[in-house]
């Protein structure tokens, strides 16, 4: 095996290691008390950030085993909101490549958007079929921290764990158009 496939496999790994401590921490009893603000979904933006920044880290199927596996440890209707975020993240990953010049808002803008969609289609099909929710307001508060929590992802992501922007520069990246 060289040492792009090497690179490009123990990126894979990582990302599965950070969603599971995502998953473990969230499934954590740190505190018996009700919470106030929902916490921001940071399985949806480190998957988003990613995928914008270098989609052949995170293939469809490991992020769609990935969300199905958070989806049954998290108690979420089995399969709806990790279809959802299939279909997302193969929308930014084909909108990856014309971002690489848009500059950091673009794919902010871009990323909430598709973020809003997928809770909008969730609690939308939930209510078709007559799902029990929570209620509106943090669901809402949770999109929004979601939505700002994004940027700082995508910072430590860049800066801490090297998954950077696919340049045109980059001599050894496989699955980038130039």
């Amino acid at each position: 095996m060289d040492r792009q496939t090497s690179h490009l496999w123990l990126k894979r790994c990582l990302y599965v290691f950070l969603a599971l401590l995502i998953m473990f921490l969230h499934l954590l009893p740190l505190d018996t008390q009700p919470d106030r603000w929902p916490f921001p979904d940071m399985l949806i933006a480190l998957t988003f950030a990613w995928v914008l920044r270098r989609p052949e880290y995170i293939p469809i199927f490991l992020v769609a085993a990935v969300m199905l596996m958070a989806d049954l440890l998290l108690q979420r209707p089995p399969g709806l909101l990790a279809a959802l975020v299939v279909f997302g993240s193969a929308y930014l990953r084909s909108a990856a490549p014309g971002m690489r010049d848009a500059g950091f808002m673009a794919e902010w803008t871009t990323a909430a958007v598709v973020i809003a969609g997928i809770f909008i289609l969730n609690r939308v099909i939930l209510a078709i079929l007559s799902v029990q929710q929570a209620a509106l307001g943090p669901v809402v508060i949770q999109v929004v921290l979601t939505i700002a929590v994004f940027p700082l992802v995508v910072l430590l992501s860049q800066n801490v764990l090297g998954v950077r922007r696919v340049s045109v520069s980059d001599p050894g990246t496989r699955g980038a158009r130039a």
